[in-house]
């Protein structure tokens, strides 16, 4: 008699802005009082969340190091707490240079996106970084048009990447640190793209303290997750 086998779908969840800083002295508590033992709280529910197979995107901010060598500690224990783990750069990632830098300091169960695009079971992950939006009646400085045309760009690099890994069956996930609208949630040069390449979920993070965006949301077709941890209390979000 055969033995019938069914296979569990694989769960997404995530988080971000993790600032760990096993080397640095940069602790988050200075920032108030929610910050004290986050690091803990955060291992704890991620341990007890995620299995083996599951997959954790961290949109970006996980390490104070400012070089590769200071990263790598919390690189590695933010490795240690299981699932396939999907990263982006963030703001505060200074220690995030060349991205074949990046990847050779990676445990094998974390993979980085820089501007272009994996695939994991039935999911494409694709991101850059991203940059501020202007927000209703406002103008962007010269220098902050100036990035943000340069990141739509790469956003673009990263779609294009991921539309040719896709096929009827695959989801397609962006990551990305910033969030791409505005606070009203008016469409901007991200949403154009996202709408054009039929993206099905966009995950982001870097909103700390009393956030104006919702934690999750539907824009046309897309939804979108606002991830920092202290907006999840430190604990993870599923994805799908």
């Amino acid at each position: 008699m055969f033995k019938i086998f069914k296979f569990k779908k694989t769960r997404i969840f995530a988080i971000s802005d993790l600032h760990f800083s096993t080397c640095v002295d940069k602790p988050m508590d200075v920032f108030g009082g929610h910050w004290q033992g986050y690091e803990k709280k955060i291992e704890l529910a991620w341990k007890k969340q995620i299995k083996k197979n599951d997959i954790v995107i961290v949109a970006g901010d996980l390490s104070w190091g400012m070089t590769i060598e200071q990263a790598i500690p919390d690189l590695n224990k933010i490795s240690s707490f299981g699932g396939r783990i999907v990263i982006c750069r963030g703001n505060h990632d200074y220690w995030w240079k060349s991205i074949s830098a990046v990847r050779d300091a990676l445990k094998s169960n974390m993979f980085a996106l820089q501007n272009d695009a994996i695939v994991l079971d039935d999911f494409v992950f694709c991101g850059t970084r991203g940059w501020i939006v202007s927000e209703r009646n406002k103008t962007l400085s010269l220098e902050d048009q100036k990035i943000l045309n340069r990141e739509v760009q790469r956003m673009k690099l990263a779609l294009d990447a991921a539309s040719k890994l896709m096929d009827n069956k695959k989801k397609l996930i962006v990551v990305m640190h910033y969030p791409p609208l505005n606070f009203k949630l008016d469409d901007s040069p991200f949403t154009e793209l996202f709408d054009r390449f039929g993206v099905n979920y966009v995950v982001f993070g870097h909103v700390h303290g009393k956030s104006k965006r919702p934690i999750s949301f539907i824009k046309n077709n897309t939804k979108y997750f606002l991830t920092s941890c202290d907006q999840l209390e430190n604990k993870l979000i599923r994805i799908c």
